[in-house]
């Protein structure tokens, strides 16, 4: 891209020149679920300031203001052909930015759902979830225009994992992979920060495959399995027949780790004064196995993590650690949610259940957009890791021919609707729609079950009518 960024009817990205496109963002939507074109997930398209029209097909003319999705990753901002979809109307929704937030009215046929809510108009803020009829799922996003601009492409496919394999299209994620390759081209010992479940270790993995270091042993190990009172053994290694007579000789981590990398997870777990042992390593590489009075000498880089405060470790091994990377959570990058669906389904999934629930024409998964709402309206605390287990509870629960989500799917959800909002008239009006069925009315209404919507009913005193 130069100086003038490439435009759509409607824009792709606002007419500005490099130096105008600095430190400004944009507010624009993202393509987390698509019935007819699932490949296109993880595209994202600007909203201009005025009002524009998301729908199937091109404008009617070229005066018409239309939302154009595209591949927007770093140095590679390709705008992608209009939606295909038979199910949307080719004028489906208004919108217009204004500001930091959307404005949306539904213009086209078919119900539109806000975080799991009938509307027909609404303003629309950053993580907020849009479906349309059973037809596609938006997640409302931003993008700063400065991480659209130049710079190499990226070599790996869009939306599949990257060669150190890490999922992501947002811009969260590309400024993870600039932090690790700039660790990577360090030597320094280096703390690794983030939630559990965030991807400590794939990061830390992607750090040594990227260094100097990468043909060296990569040596992994969480600190809280060490078992008490072997930690020092686990660590550095025993000499013969120490402590007891027939003990063989073992080199500990330390010593395998020799001109690779050491990645020691949970190292708040480390008793304090196991810490200090660790000192002396990692100024001069030195350390002792036990039973032996000779140093020895490993030529290693520390990698450490904790999903704890940094300042909970002893100050003076914090003080070696001279370099940081903080690895964000799902909460933080939620558009990369449908894509690590996809990609961690391809890894759960037996070979039986890849023939039911994968489509062999476009070898995607077959996903409800119920499910992938729920899944980003939740808030993750373990993050990749509760990602994965709330995909095998849906896997187990599945009784179609597509994972769809269940009772105990939405029983985990951690999102609660103000229910107060839902008046009854909107109530009324979604169950006449529904002929009566307040198994369909729930979800149409965003009620985290069916037996919450009874219990509005009762209490409200409406009765559903056929």
């Amino acid at each position: 891209m130069g100086d003038e960024t490439s435009t759509a009817p409607g824009g792709w990205l606002p007419r500005k020149t490099a130096t105008e496109r600095a430190g400004v963002k944009v507010v624009g939507l993202v393509i987390a679920w698509s019935q007819s074109e699932p490949e296109r997930v993880g595209q994202w398209a600007t909203i201009p300031d005025k009002t524009s029209v998301l729908g199937r097909g091109a404008g009617e003319d070229d005066s018409e203001a239309r939302v154009v999705f595209g591949c927007a990753r770093p140095g590679a901002a390709v705008v992608g052909r209009p939606l295909t979809s038979r199910g949307l109307s080719r004028r489906q929704l208004a919108l217009v930015r204004k500001g930091s937030a959307l404005e949306m009215a539904r213009v086209g046929r078919g119900q539109v759902l806000v975080n799991g809510r009938v509307v027909e108009k609404a303003p629309l803020h950053l993580s907020d979830v849009i479906m349309i009829e059973n037809e596609l799922v938006l997640l409302v996003a931003e993008r700063d225009l400065r991480e659209l601009g130049g710079g190499a492409s990226p070599a790996f496919v869009f939306g599949q994992a990257d060669p150190d394999g890490i999922v992501g299209e947002s811009p969260t994620s590309f400024r993870l992979r600039d932090e690790i390759a700039f660790l990577a081209s360090r030597g320094e010992h280096t703390l690794v920060l983030g939630p559990s479940g965030a991807g400590k270790e794939v990061c830390a993995r992607a750090i040594h495959r990227q260094s100097k270091r990468a043909a060296g042993p990569f040596v992994a190990r969480n600190a809280a399995t060490l078992p008490p009172g072997l930690i020092d053994a686990e660590l550095f290694g025993n000499a013969r027949n120490f402590p007891s007579t027939g003990m063989r000789e073992r080199r500990g981590i330390v010593g395998e780790a020799h001109l690779g990398t050491l990645f020691l997870d949970e190292i708040g777990e480390l008793p304090s004064e196991l810490q200090a042992h660790l000192l002396r390593l990692l100024d001069a590489g030195e350390y002792h196995s036990l039973g032996e009075d000779k140093p020895r000498v490993s030529d290693l880089r520390l990698l450490s993590a904790t999903n704890r405060e940094p300042e909970t470790l002893k100050h003076d091994l914090l003080a070696r650690l001279k370099l940081r990377l903080a690895v964000p959570g799902l909460n933080d990058r939620r558009e990369d949610i449908p894509l690590l669906v996809r990609h961690l389904l391809q890894k759960l999934m037996d070979a039986s259940q890849r023939a039911r629930f994968f489509d062999p024409s476009t070898n995607e998964p077959r996903i409800s957009p119920d499910l992938v709402v729920d899944l980003l309206l939740h808030s993750y605390t373990t993050h990749v890791r509760e990602l994965e287990s709330m995909l095998l509870v849906a896997l187990g629960d599945s009784r179609e021919a597509f994972i769809d989500t269940s009772d105990r799917v939405r029983a985990l959800v951690r999102h609660s609707p103000a229910l107060i909002e839902v008046s009854d008239e909107t109530i009324r009006e979604t169950l006449s729609r529904e002929g009566g069925n307040v198994s369909a009315a729930w979800r149409a209404l965003g009620f985290s079950s069916r037996d919450a919507l009874n219990r509005v009913l009762k209490k409200r005193g409406i009765k559903p009518k056929p």
